[in-house]
């Protein structure tokens, strides 16, 4: 099984409602994605540095798949889902996306 890493670099699209944003993304989106198979982990960052980076916020989700192409799929065809059910929120502006394979390991 291969090791992937997508990061998902975004902002808010209202800062006056930015506290409404991080609830729902930490409490609803981060679970909803989590639901998708291969999907194990997700993690959120904080842009600390506002002159450097492409988005105030980060988020990483590791993934375990054999075929990644599969695993977007299944993430695109979610997150159309939740936004259908009106699950999703109309401050998130999604900056950059990336997602990558890992080829290297170590830790202390």
């Amino acid at each position: 099984m291969a090791a992937w890493l997508l990061a998902v670099y975004t902002d808010c699209a209202d800062p006056s409602r930015e506290k409404e944003f991080n609830e729902w993304y930490d409490r609803t989106h981060l679970s909803d994605v989590l639901k998708i198979p291969d999907f194990v982990r997700a993690t959120r960052y904080l842009n600390t540095d506002s002159d450097s980076g492409p988005g105030k916020f980060l988020a990483l989700y590791e993934i375990e798949s054999q075929d990644i192409e599969e695993t977007m799929t299944r993430l695109r065809e979610r997150l159309a889902k939740l936004r259908e059910q009106g699950r999703y929120s109309d401050l998130l502006v999604r900056v950059s996306l990336a997602t990558y394979r890992q080829i290297g390991s170590l830790a202390r």
